[in-house]
């Protein structure tokens, strides 16, 4: 196999053919470029254990004290279209009255 695939994971042109694997000399990821590749997308779940989308309805599942607010988001808001980010909170979403803001997915199920 002459053909140089770049790799999946950082993109990187440097891959290398060493049978029967690929692999990445900058982020050392190795893979058999005969197999499908799959995407691999950010899997984030609820407090149910049900993956999230973007775009997906969700319900608070407990109040949430915000900061600089008199009042914490009750359990049973429902939050329409998250949108889905790394980090420790992984839902950014616009709730009325409260505004731009980001939270857990294990204080979240989907509705």
């Amino acid at each position: 196999m002459s053909e140089i695939i770049p790799c999946p994971k950082c993109k990187s042109e440097y891959t290398y053919f060493d049978e029967p694997m690929m692999i990445c000399p900058e982020c050392a990821y190795e893979w058999n470029p005969n197999e499908v590749q799959q995407e691999e997308g950010l899997i984030v779940k609820d407090a149910n254990g049900n993956l999230l989308a973007d775009g997906d309805a969700v319900v608070i599942v407990k109040n949430l004290p915000v900061k600089g607010m008199p009042q914490p988001i009750k359990a049973g808001t429902k939050i329409k279209n998250i949108r889905l980010v790394e980090g420790d909170h992984n839902i950014d979403c616009k709730i009325d009255g409260f505004g731009a803001m980001s939270i857990k997915s294990e204080f979240v199920k989907k509705a």
